[in-house]
């Protein structure tokens, strides 16, 4: 098989995949339907978490704070203040942007480990903070209200469809928002701090200002993640909702198996680990040993994940995000 008809053939499957998921609630029952907004979820993560990791080099394993600001800020717009759905999400959307303001103020003076470790910091205290709040339950948490889930379908697999659409149409919205944020300028100084972070400097780019950009954009969406996260919980807690395992550590996961630094990589990252979830969930702690040896030998033998084995035998990406590099690059973007 030529690489040009490969490249045809792998987009041909991503708009197959595409259409699926908008044909989703007509093809499938509430329980794949359950399975696919997790899926959703966990994919807007992956490719937040890569749009500031991979391309923004802030490596930060604090993102699970943004989840549940997310998850909070919801509550309290939604169920304590009264606000109706479309409200609360505008609150949300400003709260998540001014605490990543605030966070990468913080943290932006800090480099590799030390970023990592800050942002965990942070992260872990406002965890603890939200366990100190009364109105929110506290350490036990709270339960959404019946009430106000019921907006979103009188019976079940109503509100199940629903919040399936959500997850869809935000994962939409954040695939497409890093497509067209790398064919910007913007994502011409992402490439080159991503290849280079001293040659980006030399060419005159704003190293710090383009990171905190990325940053802060990045944030609001991450809490809307957290909308997402609650809805299909019905509950928030300072345990589940600022989780460094469920939101931190498998995005890092994903990411990292997928591709570091392309748009590819978390979508194959996904489908990998949920794969790996419905095969080994019943194996208990051989689950999570499976997932860490998987990551080690990725990272010792393909540091570029799944994907850039296969688009070094492709030559380009599925979806070109900046400008196209020969055939035989190494980026992972170009």
């Amino acid at each position: 098989m030529s690489k040009s008809y490969a490249i045809i053939v792998g987009r041909v499957l991503l708009g197959a995949m595409l259409i699926a998921l908008v044909l989703a609630p007509a093809l499938f029952g509430p329980v794949h339907l359950v399975l696919l907004t997790q899926v959703l979820t966990m994919l807007c993560l992956a490719m937040l978490w890569n749009l500031i990791a991979g391309y923004g080099n802030i490596v930060v394993i604090g993102q699970h704070a943004f989840v549940g600001i997310g998850c909070y800020a919801f509550y309290g717009f939604a169920i304590l203040l009264g606000w109706n759905f479309p409200m609360a999400l505008a609150g949300v959307v400003v709260v998540a942007l001014a605490f990543g303001a605030a966070f990468y103020g913080l943290i932006f003076r800090l480099r590799t480990a030390y970023l990592a470790v800050g942002s965990w910091v942070v992260a872990e205290t406002l965890m603890l903070s939200a366990s100190r709040l009364e109105a929110f339950g506290g350490g036990s948490g709270i339960a959404v209200p019946a009430a106000y889930l019921r907006e979103f379908g009188r019976r079940p697999p109503e509100r199940i469809a629903a919040l399936y659409l959500w997850a869809l149409a935000l994962a939409l919205i954040v695939f497409f928002g890093i497509w067209l944020i790398m064919r910007s300028r913007i994502g011409l100084a992402l490439g080159a701090i991503r290849d280079s972070e001293d040659g980006a400097a030399v060419a005159g780019v704003n190293i710090r200002a383009v990171r905190a950009l990325t940053f802060i954009i990045a944030a609001p969406f991450v809490g809307l993640a957290g909308v997402l996260v609650t809805l299909q919980k019905g509950r928030i807690s300072h345990v589940a909702s600022f989780s460094m395992l469920d939101w931190t550590i498998y995005v890092l996961f994903i990411v990292v198996i997928g591709g570091l630094g392309s748009l590819e990589g978390p979508i194959i990252g996904t489908i990998i680990f949920f794969v790996l979830r419905e095969v080994l969930q019943d194996f208990g702690v051989w689950y999570l040993i499976t997932l860490g040896c998987i990551a080690i030998f990725i990272i010792l033998y393909e540091p570029r994940g799944i994907w850039g084995l296969i688009r070094r035998r492709l030559g380009h990406d599925l979806l070109p995000l900046t400008h196209k590099g020969p055939a035989n690059s190494n980026a992972t973007g170009d």
